[in-house]
């Protein structure tokens, strides 16, 4: 399992973490290509740091 689609599990699935940065789940769902840099502490914190900006991010964060 991709660690985002961790996070969506941990908060209600996509339209649940949607609603969080108020973007459409289309838009979320693209995430699983690439978070962006900018969602991924909130993200972290949403998840209770269960799933870290760099498991999310590797190539930003180590």
């Amino acid at each position: 399992m991709l660690p985002i689609e961790k996070a969506f599990e941990l908060v209600g699935g996509i339209s649940a973490m949607a609603r969080h940065f108020n973007v459409t789940p289309w838009a979320v769902s693209k995430w699983r290509e690439r978070v962006p840099a900018e969602r991924c502490a909130k993200i972290e914190e949403l998840t209770r740091g269960e799933v870290k900006k760099s498991d999310l991010r590797p190539d930003l964060w180590q």
